[in-house]
């Protein structure tokens, strides 16, 4: 469970994509809405699927019920996010019964997990597009508003050559966007769907992840973020060995970028020029999103995690002593098949000591296909709901000591947006804090604006959040 899936529709918060105009048609095709679940990397398909939709001549539309077509962009990593999937489908299903819509479209990870299942489940959807077809959403959207129906699905094979994701219309507020640089996944953890949904491993070549985010930047993002299934793969299959150190330093290059932040590293391959460059600071983050997932050697061993409880207590013991200012975020699973009272026991005493900064769990989830379903010692719902809470309030007061623990201090805020209904209030985020996942600073002042680097004095802690006060108004740069 490297992808940290929330299976929540993402709304934009840039008023050009509130109402964005179709650039090749003074005469719109159609109005679209498109509707992104799941994790930032299923964001950047919908994103180029936008992009694609408004060249070739859509209008576009946060709001379905505005829509002639409908686009589903799912999520089909867990069963919650599964269950999210379908409720949204059927939701549409509903306008398009009342005439509100003309046409629905499904994609994303769903698609590429149940493919035509999903029509005898929801029959009245009109297209199908899998993730790797996502590049034909004009042509199934095309098909709608003519009236055609012969063709209902577009399925393309496991791309062998990395997806293209230029050409993209953002979502995310102007100053932070997100940059895939691999698909896929050559991990074979026995809990998870990943490699069956999204396919073999295969990086992006470096020159076009640079130019990619050189384009980014000259469209004003200040704080990017880089996604995989596992940063710290990145390369091997271009040039046998690890390539993500060497492409830190050619992005660090860019003019006007200031935050670069690294999101889903697993814990093997991260060498020691890795660590060298996260020592060298701004605009590269000292915040690393590590997800282990147990610290019961046997545990590691039945999930096929290939690392061990000493590995990893060495690997975390040089992190923290290498890189000043460290914060790490990782993610737990509770309640995997078999795992004992005294197992769960060992990873909660973990957690105690290491005091992740940041922390989520996850109840394990048994999911059809794949290993882990076939092991015996499928525990309880309740007992496996009961250890995410307990461990999730130890590290609840873990997370209040590290937030009550920044008060007094001055630190730079990035702003990303006002606080709804409330004058000269701004939600932004330290460099602890990826968006959406982790916790929020609250700054009051006059002269504020998004995208603004701003530093404050933090001057209280609310549970998992901060408040601040602006040392000075102006951009922090």
């Amino acid at each position: 469970m490297d992808d940290q899936s929330n299976a929540l529709p993402i709304v934009s918060t840039d008023p050009e994509v509130q109402a964005s105009p179709a650039r090749s048609s003074a005469k719109p095709l159609g109005t679209c809405s498109l509707i992104a679940l799941g994790c930032p990397k299923n964001l950047v398909d919908g994103e180029r699927m936008l992009g694609l939709l408004r060249d070739a001549g859509w209008q576009l539309t946060t709001d379905p019920q505005e829509a002639d077509v409908v686009v589903v962009n799912t999520c089909g990593f867990l069963r919650s996010a599964r269950e999210e999937s379908f409720a949204v489908i059927e939701e549409m299903l509903k306008l398009k019964r009342k005439g509100k819509i003309r046409g629905v479209i499904v994609t994303g990870c769903l698609v590429e997990k149940d493919r035509e299942a999903l029509l005898d489940r929801f029959p009245e959807v009109d297209q199908l597009v899998n993730l790797f077809a996502r590049d034909e959403i004009t042509q199934a959207a095309a098909r709608i508003q003519a009236g055609l129906v012969e063709q209902r699905t577009v399925f393309q094979p496991a791309s062998v050559v990395p997806l293209d994701d230029r050409r993209r219309l953002r979502v995310t507020p102007r100053h932070l966007a997100y940059l895939k640089i691999s698909e896929g996944c050559d991990r074979l953890c026995t809990f998870c769907l990943i490699p069956h949904i999204r396919g073999r491993h295969v990086s992006k070549p470096l020159e076009s992840i640079v130019e990619e985010a050189r384009e980014l930047v000259a469209e004003g993002v200040r704080e990017l973020i880089l996604v995989a299934q596992d940063l710290t793969y990145y390369g091997l299959d271009l040039a046998g060995r690890p390539l993500l150190a060497e492409l830190l330093r050619r992005l660090r290059e860019l003019p006007g970028l200031r935050w670069l932040r690294l999101m889903y590293l697993y814990p093997m391959h991260i060498t020691d020029e890795l660590v060298e460059v996260l020592r060298e600071g701004e605009p590269v983050l000292p915040y690393l999103d590590l997800p282990l997932q147990h610290i019961s050697d046997r545990i590691l061993k039945r999930m096929k995690r290939r690392v061990n409880r000493r590995e990893t207590e060495a690997l975390l013991a040089k992190l923290r002593e290498s890189i000043p200012n460290l914060v790490l975020r990782t993610t737990m699973i509770v309640g995997f098949p078999g795992e004992t009272e005294a197992e769960f026991q060992e990873l909660v005493e973990f957690v105690k000591t290491q005091r992740f900064e940041r922390l989520g769990v996850f109840e394990y989830s048994r999911e059809p296909g794949t290993p882990a379903a076939r092991l015996q010692d499928h525990l309880p719902r309740r007992v496996i709901r009961a250890r995410r809470e307990h461990l999730m309030a130890v590290q609840q007061e873990i997370a209040f000591e590290y937030a009550q623990g920044q008060v007094g201090r001055q630190m730079t805020i990035l702003l990303d947006q006002p606080y709804p209904e409330r004058r000269h209030v701004f939600i932004g985020r330290t460099y602890a804090d990826a968006p959406e996942i982790d916790s929020v600073v609250y700054v009051t002042g006059k002269h504020l604006q998004p995208g603004q680097f701003v530093t404050c004095e933090i001057v209280a802690a609310q549970g998992y959040d901060l408040v601040a006060a602006p040392l000075d108004e102006q951009p922090a740069g």
